[in-house]
């Protein structure tokens, strides 16, 4: 007995068209049998098959689609006679890794497949394995091995990427070489569109500017993404730092960490024992090849900063940009497109550690630059130049006036770039040791920016360590990096820094006025008593005039500093400082830090007349075309104009608190 689908297939002698299919007809079925039945079900088929046909010919997205979800997989791509895949793979089968232990050597280290875990995250497998090799026992999993190519049945299945803390034995997860081979192909060039760019911090530009807030984001730890259950975490890339104090090295390592980082105090730049290998006597410079050293130098110069770990495979392009370094085995940063250097590296030797062990090792030659950071492996290309941002930081100390100037090279990325800046300029400003109990510190600023007119300023900050000046160096570079209307390329960053022992801080001691009671048009003396810190008060004296225009009324009189000051501008004029586009932003950079603090403002607060329309201020305005501009249905974001008037005198010390004093403006 045979089941027949009828309808649609029943084409009519009598009828040139066929007939509309009848609903049922999906769901009906009668007996045949025959000749008539065996032609309709190879008439049946053939239908079916066009249809196939036609959907891989329109659809090659879906055809695409099914390939990486099952349907054909990269795996079958791969070339079986150089990568083994998980499915090939048994526990028990003997293996070994390839990495480097000391200097350039590359050496193998026995492993045993104890078993492939399936989606130990999403979508990710991993193989495990366990080191026989007697230095792998002493050491347990090490830090700096992230890459280290892992080798079954004599060809390549993944890298060495997962530990465990406090493991007494050498367990690694390895990431299959499958998962790795599928990060994206780098382009030539990185992205520069800002809709492809990840934001690394995010800000109110609905507000003023604040660079307090600014250097909060920086200094606050992110949550780590790099823990799982059972103690397990990628590998930690060692970041090997030279030339900064340990106090910086500590604060930097708590903001790295979350990136899987760990901050090692070590040797920078190479040494001697490899500078006489480059001379010939011994094997020459190394390259990036399978368990090479791999080295992305986020800061080089005077202050180094590296992150060490290994090539898993290299594969050559075939289309003249240059061969594709794979590596690491997990993310970096892990949001995709990146321009970070890449160097090769030597290993000075394996610290093992009852924690974790690390490679302690350092950069010998930048010959690339990484281009994808996704979750499975970083991937980069030789022969590719990073943009790097030229840091110059200039100390003077005190004592004996000694200078110091560090030249450094930072790496350009969102993300890291602020925190970087700010350790290298913290860790230089501390070049001669602590900060002296009481201590007074100047500084000069100048930013360069590709396109526009540079950020320059100087300030100076008594007894408050270096939070300030940190702050104000770091903070327009973050907000820079970081804006959201243009890619900005930050040329260059220039940090100027002078440190005296002595405490500058000053109180407000006495504000008399020579009457309260004035008439319009009248001028008022304000005299002002400062008392600083050991030493002897000081009497400023200063005059303001009264316009003529002035109604009768109660008006402040403010006496403050440089930062009561700025207070006073963010309250009163707030527009000023916040940003609707590239040029207004860095307007309003510049305006928040012309503010000098060893100031004295006198400061009389009038009554408000005219409009502000969005940063455009009209102080003049007749009250009756304000109030018409000031209309709720306008699109324009309008308010009513302060004004003020204002004296400034330079004090040489920084005056930390203000009086306000009632002004009686009389008929």
């Amino acid at each position: 007995m045979r089941l027949q689908m009828s309808g649609i297939f029943a084409i009519s002698k009598k009828s040139a068209a066929p007939k509309a299919p009848d609903a049922k007809f999906f769901f009906s079925t009668r007996k045949t049998s025959g000749p008539a039945a065996s032609l309709l079900r190879r008439k049946t088929a053939g239908f079916w098959c066009c249809i196939g046909l036609l959907v891989l010919a329109f659809c090659p997205r879906c055809f695409a689609f099914a390939k990486e979800n099952g349907g054909g997989g990269r795996s079958e791509q791969l070339d079986k006679a150089k990568y083994i895949t998980v499915d090939e793979i048994r526990p028990g089968m003997e293996a070994y890794c390839l990495t480097a232990y000391k200097g350039t050597e590359i050496e193998k280290f026995g492993l045993e497949v104890l078993d492939v875990v399936h989606n130990i995250t999403l979508d990710r497998d991993t193989i495990l394995v366990q080191g026989t090799d007697e230095r792998f026992i002493h050491t347990g999993p090490v830090a700096g091995c992230s890459g280290s190519p892992v080798y079954i049945d004599g060809r390549l299945a993944g890298a060495l990427a997962i530990g465990w803390i406090y493991s007494k034995d050498p367990v690694y997860g390895a990431t299959p070489i499958e998962e790795m081979l599928k990060v994206s192909e780098p382009s030539s060039r990185p992205t520069v569109e800002l809709s492809g760019r990840p934001m690394g911090f995010v800000f109110d530009f609905s507000r003023p500017i604040d660079f307090a807030e600014i250097d909060k984001q920086i200094t606050t730890p992110r949550l780590s993404r790099q823990r799982s259950l059972g103690g397990a975490t990628v590998l930690p890339c060692p970041l090997i730092i030279s030339g900064l104090p340990d106090e910086v090295c500590e604060q930097l390592g708590v903001l790295v960490e979350p990136f899987g980082l760990m901050v090692v105090s070590g040797i920078g730049g190479g040494s001697s024992s490899f500078e006489s290998q480059k001379t010939g006597q011994g094997s020459g410079d190394p390259e990036l090849v399978r368990g090479a050293c791999l080295v992305v130098p986020l800061v080089t110069g005077d202050i180094v900063m590296e992150v060490v770990g290994t090539v898993t495979d290299v594969v050559s392009d075939g289309d003249g940009r240059g061969d594709k370094v794979y590596g690491f085995g997990h993310s970096f940063l892990g949001y995709g497109p990146v321009d970070l250097p890449m160097a090769t590296g030597q290993v000075h030797t394996v610290v093992s550690t009852m924690v974790r062990s690390f490679k302690l090792a350092s950069a010998v030659e930048i010959v690339g630059a990484l281009r994808t950071d996704e979750s499975a492996a970083v991937c980069g290309l030789i022969g590719a130049k990073a943009k790097m941002i030229p840091l110059t930081i200039g100390v003077d100390g005190y004592g004996e006036g000694a200078r110091k100037v560090f030249n450094c090279q930072v790496a350009n990325n969102q993300v890291l770039t602020p925190g970087l800046v700010r350790s290298v300029v913290a860790g230089a400003a501390l070049g001669f040791g602590d900060l002296p109990p009481e201590h007074t510190i100047k500084y000069k600023v100048a930013i360069s920016v590709e396109g526009a007119e540079p950020i320059t300023f100087e300030n100076i900050s008594t007894n408050m360590g270096l939070t300030e000046m940190l702050t104000e160096s770091t903070g327009p570079v973050t907000i820079l990096m970081n804006n959201p209307y243009k890619k900005v390329d930050i040329e260059s960053i220039s940090v100027d820094v002078s440190i005296e022992p002595e405490n500058i801080e000053s109180q407000l001691w006495s504000v008399d006025l020579s009457d309260s009671k004035v008439k319009a048009g009248q001028t008022i003396e304000i005299e002002v008593v400062v008392e600083s810190f050991l030493a002897e008060k000081r009497k400023y004296q200063c005059t303001l005039k009264i316009p003529s225009e002035v109604p009768p009324g109660k008006y402040d009189l403010i006496v403050c500093g440089g930062n009561g000051y700025l207070d006073f501008l963010k309250k009163t004029v707030p527009y000023r400082f916040v940003p609707q586009n590239l040029a207004t932003l860095l307007e309003a950079t510049n305006s928040l830090l012309q503010i000098p603090r060893d100031r004295l403002y006198c400061l009389l607060v009038l009554p408000s007349g005219g409009v502000a329309i969005e940063r455009a201020e009209l102080p003049d305005l007749p009250a009756t075309k304000s109030l018409v501009l000031q209309d709720a249905k306008r699109v324009l974001k309008m308010q009513p104009y302060r004004h003020w008037l204002e004296k400034s005198l330079r004090t040489g010390s920084v005056i930390m608190d203000k009086k306000v004093i009632s002004v009686t403006v009389e008929k």
